[in-house]
């Protein structure tokens, strides 16, 4: 049965600390919504970053879009159809993961990302609103948001850049990790278990130097690594997508290619469309 997409792009500010992801979030939302045929629905408008401001600040500012964003991935589930959201910074992902976790409470959060955004504001080290996601939407600290996630659901895949608490959680299990490195498809697989999958896509997942994100971690995926896995996702259940950390340009003013990460996603449209 080919299944109804409901594209959100949110333009606002969500922690940023540069403006190149609210224009990132723009231009990939464009190129997406050409990929899938489907008109993107737009919320907020680009505002200055917020760079230097503590993350009580940051979440402040942010709030009230994020609330309008959260309301269109809930009506979007409602509808019977799968969201796809676009977005600038992770930390928006406050507002979309209550929203998933209510709607599909069995399925498994998939989060590609160079880091494990498991730090509360007790044990954070840099004080960066996007490093708190996770444990914010599952009601690990007061996000204003909503809560719901179940942790055990959680799987991380392309972490690599992990504080000492979240290592912990690793280490308990309480999260899954499914590291850089070969078989990455099949170690998913195998992670998931047959579940249903919400997938985030972090740009940093990549090895620096592919597309422009904030931030540069060694040891990341090719896109070719990352294309692979989502193909492996397009063989089971995908009740959700979201993007984000995508820089319009990079830091020498060299435009980012929104092209390169649609590539990537394709094998999910694909299969969301058959």
């Amino acid at each position: 049965m080919r299944l109804t997409i409901s594209l959100t792009v949110f333009r606002g500010r969500a922690g940023d600390r540069n403006d190149r992801a609210m224009a990132g979030a723009e231009r990939l939302g464009r190129a997406l919504g050409d990929a899938l045929g489907v008109a993107p629905r737009h919320l907020a408008d680009a505002a200055p970053a917020l760079d230097g401001a503590d993350w009580r600040d940051q979440l402040a500012a942010a709030l009230p879009p994020l609330r309008e964003l959260g309301d269109a991935v809930r009506e979007g589930f409602a509808a019977g159809a799968v969201p796809v959201t676009v977005a600038g910074r992770c930390a928006a992902s406050l507002a979309t993961l209550p929203a998933f976790a209510r709607a599909h409470p069995e399925a498994a959060l998939v989060w590609f990302d160079a880091h494990a955004d498991l730090n509360t504001p007790e044990d954070t080290p840099t004080g960066y609103l996007g490093g708190m996601v996770i444990v914010g939407a599952a009601g690990q600290w007061a996000t204003g948001l909503g809560a719901g996630l179940d942790l055990s659901r959680v799987v991380l895949v392309g972490a690599r850049d992990l504080d000492p608490p979240e290592r912990a959680l690793v280490a308990r299990g309480e999260v899954a990790l499914v590291a850089p490195g070969p078989d990455l498809p099949a170690r998913l697989r195998a992670a998931l278990a047959g579940r249903a999958a919400y997938v985030h896509v972090d740009c940093d997942v990549l090895e620096p130097g592919q597309v422009p994100s904030e931030y540069a971690v060694p040891g990341g995926l090719t896109l070719a690594e990352l294309r692979a896995c989502m193909v492996e996702l397009a063989q089971g259940e995908v009740v959700g997508l979201e993007v984000a950390e995508f820089e319009s340009a990079w830091p020498d003013g060299r435009e980012g290619d929104p092209a390169l990460v649609v590539d990537v996603l394709r094998p999910l449209f694909d299969a969301l469309r058959r």
